[in-house]
């Protein structure tokens, strides 16, 4: 048998070394996290494995990726019960003449990572590929079959590409009819029972005997118990074969006690005909000494309450279905002259696209002709429509103004930067949070303690309960195992997780995973750097005071020696001496000096442009341009210096300009209760002045580029949550030091790998928005681990009958009898009913916290309309 591998570099785009995404089907709790997670663990060569409930998926990471088995893996699932998702593409191959070719192709096939099987047929020219669903695309096959040197014409039933996540949805929905016919059978045949019970108040039946009844009720209850619950068999039997148990141990168990109690009582009925029967919940018509009702009710409610969770936590996909329907199906290419409408998976790098007025952006690209307004709000939050030319970005997934353009293809299919921000949010949503571990460890005992639970319940009441005592007992055990729901512990932080992420990343926010989302609600402190963060990062040139020579020559002199500098001052001087139409020197051994200035020669002549103290520092006397510096600066201008061949030339005064909405962002974080920093290189007097203007509590000025870092260990030593707030670039090992690295910038330009955080518009408001979301879900995964434990806590006693000294000398209220019987004991039927609410609840909540986000986000008020200039950053 082919050993098949599995390659982290293939196994899912944007995942690590060693890292592989397994798609794992039947898991319905936390139990059943638990024991993949064991099953996959337990595989040699795995070093971890973290399962999530809400995606349905097992991360697997390994030192040795290149040694793990894929069948391995796969069976070890199986064997504990559950499924991985594959799936079959039949596609048609050309170019194959012998059976050597028909091996060529099929290894090429199954050589990718997650191919399962590969049959290919040299008479019908076709193959037949099954592989682990997620691991590999079509492309991936259409490329391995072109490496090995033959064709792949079409994929069987090929229409418009479809997108995993399409296929996705379609399985869902299949599982969503399947539940559907299972709960409709299941209660039709629980109702038709009860009514059925009550055959002996009719005249006309009550000479049918308790036997022929009981009979029929077998018949109609064997199907709910042996099809409709046969998934619960399933699961108990996995977990049993390793020695674990999960919630469908226990639904098993509780509703087979119903069952072959009931059919042992009908099929050896006068071993059974002396019997009281116990009503339970007030449920009358037992006198035929049955509960085949009872186990049909049971599963039937289990799997109402499943297929409404089912149907709520496909709802935490509308994030990603979104963000994917961001993508046209076509897009009109032009090919030798011909524009023509092609499916978008067919467009290649380099291919010219033609744009029309309201057309999505199908692929990334560089516009080649014509000029006009894009809305990127879908991707960067952004209201503003972005003006595009010739020679700018272009993103899929966003929309064309009124004009015509076009533009040339320069990432395609996974390259894009959608695509890109789409595998982000799903290994975020994917994710685990600390919290999730806890949860873990104590799901790990919840269903053997129940077990443990419900055979102490059994042996008390046997001898305690009211007669009968056996049937009492048998039917207390059966709610009690019914009632435990370790589901909802299972969802409490996953599905808010996924909501959040998802709600995140449609307002331009890119969180790296849950561990950050948990973390960002605890940030106490904020650390900002001004420039390009708090300011639009683009300084220009405000004043120019030449000593000695004129300002062409010394914006000519400034200009040529920051010609070879990247810093934004720099451009800012050779920008105005472009606009002045100053011919640049070439400029020779230059040297930058962080947050200082730069030194080179021109025209053979040493040339110095910085801060006063750097000009000082090289022996260049600047006491004649103190004032005039110090004037300047008083007008919130940052004052370069130069100097050329060690004599002072000349000042020239630059400006930045704040962002329209820091100063909203300011005011928001002081609202959150949260202190805000700047940290800039500009000298104390301008930084002040900034951040008096911007409300800032603290400004930290005189700031060197490599002393951020340091700056940023200093706060979190005194106690503070620091979050740090950077381009992404030069602010890295702040970013890295921080509790929460956040980057801002446009998103595809920023270094994403290098924050926690990433803004893909440049509006700072996103930092309170970020903290806003993960203290709002966090609140909600409290929530929902409150009601999850409050309620396993409340009902499992109540299930054991600890109510039964209350109602023993009284009977219990009419209104209540449904559920409590007379005596107090929880009617399995209300049991089952309650723990099917509870998922639902949970998951329920977890929506509800995309309702809360948005009206937060929609709540928030407009920046101010005019930016305003500030000093610019020493150079």
């Amino acid at each position: 048998m082919h050993d098949h591998k599995l390659h982290s570099e293939s196994s899912r785009p944007g995942q690590s070394a060693g890292e592989f995404t397994l798609p794992v089907t039947g898991m319905t709790c936390a139990a059943c996290v638990s024991h993949v997670g064991n099953a996959l663990r337990s595989v040699a060569g795995v070093e971890s494995a973290e399962v999530s409930l809400a995606t349905e998926t097992a991360t697997i990471r390994s030192n040795t990726p290149d040694a793990l088995s894929a069948d391995a893996l796969l069976s070890a699932v199986r064997d504990a019960g559950y499924g991985v998702q594959t799936r079959t593409e039949r596609a048609s191959i050309g170019g194959m003449t012998c059976s050597a070719c028909v091996s060529h192709v099929g290894n090429a096939l199954r050589e990718l990572p997650g191919v399962m099987r590969a049959d290919v047929n040299l008479a019908t020219e076709t193959a037949e590929i099954e592989f682990v669903s997620g691991a590999v695309t079509r492309r991936y096959l259409r490329d391995a079959v072109t490496g090995a040197g033959y064709s792949l014409r079409s994929f069987e039933g090929d229409q418009d590409a479809e997108t995993e996540y399409e296929e996705a949805k379609k399985r869902r929905k299949a599982e969503l009819d399947d539940l559907k016919r299972r709960v409709i059978l299941s209660l039709a045949v629980a109702v038709a029972i009860m009514v059925g019970m009550q055959y002996s108040s009719v005249s006309a039946l009550e000479n049918i005997s308790p036997t022929a009844a009981n009979y029929l009720f077998l018949v109609l209850a064997a199907p709910v118990q042996f099809w409709a619950g046969s998934r619960f068999y399933r699961g108990a039997w996995g977990a049993f074969k390793h020695r674990t148990s999960s919630m469908n141990t226990l639904v098993a168990i509780g509703t087979s006690t119903a069952f072959f109690y009931s059919a042992v009582a009908t099929l050896f009925r006068p071993l059974f005909e002396d019997s009281v029967v116990f009503e339970a919940g007030g449920i009358s018509g037992h006198a035929t000494g049955t509960y085949f009702d009872v186990s049909a009710s049971i599963i039937g409610l289990i799997l109402l309450g499943r297929w409404l969770e089912a149907r709520a936590r496909s709802r935490t996909h509308e994030a990603i279905q979104a963000l994917l329907g961001l993508t046209p199906n076509t897009a009109i290419v032009e090919r030798d002259g011909t524009a023509t409408n092609v499916p978008v998976d067919e467009i290649v790098h380099g291919d010219l696209i033609v744009l029309r007025p309201g057309d999505r952006v199908p692929v990334d690209g560089i516009v080649s002709a014509g000029a006009g307004e894009l809305d990127e709000s879908m991707l960067t939050g952004e209201s503003v429509p972005a003006v595009k030319a010739v020679g700018d970005e272009v993103y899929a997934g966003t929309v064309n103004g009124t004009t015509s353009l076009r533009f040339s293809a320069t990432r395609v299919g996974k390259e894009t930067a959608l695509a890109q921000i789409v595998r982000i949010v799903e290994r975020a949503q994917a994710s685990k949070a600390p919290v999730e571990h806890v949860v873990d460890r104590v799901t790990a005992y919840f269903v053997p303690a129940v077990l443990s639970v419900a055979l102490v319940t059994f042996i008390v009441w046997l001898f305690a309960a009211p007669d009968p005592a056996f049937v009492n007992a048998l039917l207390l055990t059966v709610a009690v195992l019914v009632v435990a729901c370790p589901c909802a512990l299972g969802l409490a932080t996953p599905t808010a997780i996924m909501v959040a992420m998802g709600q995140a990343a449609r307002r331009g926010l890119l969180i790296r995973n849950a561990e950050v989302l948990e973390t960002a609600r605890k940030v106490n402190l904020v650390v900002f750097d001004k420039t390009g963060t708090l300011t639009e990062g683009r300084p220009s040139v405000s004043t120019i005071k030449p000593a000695g020579v004129s300002e062409a020559e010394l914006m000519s002199v400034a200009a040529s020696a920051e010609s070879l500098s990247e810093h934004p001052v720099a451009d800012a001087v050779v920008r105005k001496a472009k606009e002045m139409g100053l011919a640049l020197v070439e400029s020779t051994d230059f040297q930058a000096v962080p947050g200082r200035g730069v030194e080179a020669t021109v025209d053979g002549e040493k040339v110095l442009v910085g801060s006063a103290a750097f000009i000082a520092d090289a022996g260049v006397g600047v006491a004649e341009a103190e004032s005039a510096a110090s004037e300047l600066a008083g007008h919130g201008e940052t004052v370069l210096v130069v100097a050329r061949a060690g004599a002072f030339i000349g000042m020239i005064g630059t400006t930045d300009t704040i962002r329209s909405t820091s100063g909203d962002a300011i005011q928001e974080l002081r609202s959150q209760g949260i202190r805000t920093v700047m940290l800039t290189g500009d000298n104390e007097r301008t930084a002040e002045a900034v951040g008096s203007r911007l409300g800032i509590d603290e400004v930290i000025a005189n700031v060197m580029p490599a002393d951020k870092a340091a700056k940023v260990e200093e706060l979190k030593a005194e106690g503070h949550v620091v979050a740090m707030v950077g381009d992404g670039i030069n602010d890295a090992p702040a970013l890295a030091l921080a509790d929460v690295g956040i980057a801002i910038g446009s998103g595809t330009d920023v270094a994403i790998e290098s924050s926690d955080v990433t803004l893909t518009s440049s509006d700072p408001r996103g930092v309170s928005s970020a903290i806003s979301i993960s203290r709002t879900a966090m609140r909600t995964v409290r929530q929902n681990l409150f009601w999850a434990f409050f309620y396993n806590v409340a009902l499992i006693p109540i299930a054991a009958g600890v109510l039964y000294p209350v109602f023993v000398n009284s009977e219990v209220p009419g209104a209540l009898q449904p559920v409590l019987g007379h005596h107090g004991f929880l009617n399995p039927i209300a049991a089952a009913g309650a723990m099917a609410l509870s998922s639902v609840s949970v998951v329920a909540n977890s929506l509800r916290l995309g309702s809360i986000i948005k009206g937060d986000a929609d709540g928030r008020p407009a920046g101010p309309p005019n930016p305003e200039p500030i000093p610019a950053p020493a150079s």
